[in-house]
């Protein structure tokens, strides 16, 4: 099984969303994970994952990870060509570094040059940006960039996003 992972922010509570999925080029989840909670941390710039990773620890402890073969996080996994760790990389150690983590970024504000890999999905002239612990950059990529979907987003990471704002 895959897993990925999104959370949605609101005035005084956090929605993260996991769609479990069996197959890199599914185009439909075999089950949805979700939780909202409150008694967030402030959002701190450069310490985001203080305020997501609770978050999506809360909601793992409701799933099986015996078989998972992946996590999937909106966002860096490391941030810079240091391994200064993002979300996803304290996600991994907290997983006691036995889950590969890929995190995809819209966004690049990352000061990394030789730990990503830009990909383009679709028509897109925007790329997403990939890091990783625990499986190879270059793997990774191409698993994302293979996901079923036309458009940017592959159609699953999409998904997750839009539950989570409902």
């Amino acid at each position: 099984m895959i897993l990925a992972f999104d959370t949605y922010y609101y005035t005084d509570k956090a929605k993260t969303v996991g769609l479990q999925f069996e197959y890199w080029n599914d185009s439909k989840e075999s089950k949805v994970f979700e939780e909202t909670l409150t008694n967030l941390n402030d959002y701190v710039s450069g310490e985001f994952y203080k305020r997501e990773l609770p978050c999506i620890l809360s909601l793992l402890k409701k799933i099986d990870l015996n078989n998972c073969e992946a996590i999937i996080i909106d966002g860096f996994v490391v941030l810079d060509d240091n391994n200064r760790l993002g979300l996803g990389g304290y996600l991994y150690h907290e997983l006691n570094c036995k889950i590969p983590i890929i995190g995809v970024a819209k966004n690049d504000f990352s000061r990394i040059e030789n730990h990503k890999v830009k990909i383009f999905r679709g028509n897109s002239k925007k790329p997403l940006y990939i890091t990783t612990k625990g499986i190879d950059l270059k793997l990774a990529s191409e698993k994302i960039t293979n996901m079923s979907g036309e458009y940017r987003i592959p159609e699953l990471l999409k998904k997750a996003d839009s539950i989570g704002r409902k």
